[in-house]
């Protein structure tokens, strides 16, 4: 009989059986809880992406490549690259608004870390106090401020951006302001803690060396910086590509994305869940390839 083996925990002596099983009873509320609510749910969506759509919107489980062929833009009417442009749109609403986020939360992040502790801290609140809001009050706010006879508007016509019949809303201006408003307070919290941490010796030291601005910036600051970065970009980026409520309210109901196309899978006149299941699969890919992506750029250091 094999003789087990003892090992010290927590100041006692004990087997190694024993410490995997009282592993297991740590980890294993956490484990059913990943597995219950989301390895089984991702699991249906990945099987009812390939069946069918029934009678009156019911779903029929005879497995094809149907809707993956509807996704490209085959149909019985021929080849339309409708879906093709609406995903397109949703990577380009995303990656634009992700950009915008950082170049409106960067300064944002350094302008508040500049003041001292207590006030840096009612800084931030205040920038995360909007999320506290009900993201619909939110875009409908923005609904009444970019109106045809709001001062934005007035100001737009004024400088030629828009003719004298049009307004801010609704329209691509529109949806881009609700993207960034909701997403910006995402995209600071992770650059401040970044600024927080800055060894600021680094900087000192180039400068030393006689290193201009830009390659300070770039080597002594930024390079400190990537994992905010990183993270910012992420907190922006994977929610923004399934966003439906901002396009929806703020395009008019003619902005159509990913997420407003899933909505209308599954809620709307089409009622067609397995295809909608298809698109939540091609939005969870996506989401974990950038997350891929982007912890890899985030692994390297800046030379």
């Amino acid at each position: 009989m094999a003789q087990q083996v003892t090992e010290v925990f927590e100041g006692k002596l004990t087997t190694r059986s024993r410490m995997r099983k009282f592993g297991l009873l740590l980890t294993g509320p956490g484990m059913l809880w990943l597995l219950v609510f989301l390895l089984l749910p991702t699991v249906f969506l990945v099987v009812m992406a390939f069946a069918q759509r029934g009678s009156y919107g019911t779903i029929d489980w005879t497995f094809s490549l149907g809707n993956l062929k509807k996704l490209i833009g085959f149909s019985s009417f021929g080849w339309g690259a409708d879906n093709l442009i609406i995903v397109w749109r949703s990577f380009k609403i995303a990656i634009v608004t992700t950009i915008l986020c950082l170049v409106v939360g960067l300064p944002m992040a350094f302008w508040i870390g500049a003041h001292n502790k207590r006030t840096s801290t009612l800084l931030l609140a205040l920038v995360m106090v909007p999320s506290c809001t009900n993201l619909v009050i939110r875009t409908y706010a923005w609904m009444i401020l970019l109106g045809a006879q709001m001062p934005p508007t007035w100001f737009a016509r004024l400088l030629g951006f828009i003719g004298e019949a049009e307004a801010l809303y609704p329209g691509t201006f529109a949806v881009y302001v609700g993207m960034v408003s909701c997403m910006l307070p995402f995209a600071v919290l992770p650059l401040y803690t970044s600024v927080e941490r800055l060894d600021w010796g680094i900087v000192e030291a180039s400068r030393d060396l006689y290193a201009g601005p830009i390659r300070t910036f770039y080597h002594g600051i930024l390079s400190q910086m990537m994992p905010g970065i990183v993270a910012s970009v992420v907190l922006t980026l994977v929610p923004t590509l399934g966003m439906y409520v901002v396009s929806d309210l703020l395009g008019g109901a003619k902005f159509i994305l990913i997420g407003n196309l899933i909505q209308q899978q599954f809620f709307g006149t089409a009622l067609d869940w397995p295809f909608g299941a298809m698109l939540g699969i091609v939005l969870i890919i996506s989401s974990v390839l950038s997350l891929v992506a982007f912890q890899k750029v985030g692994g390297k250091n800046f030379v």
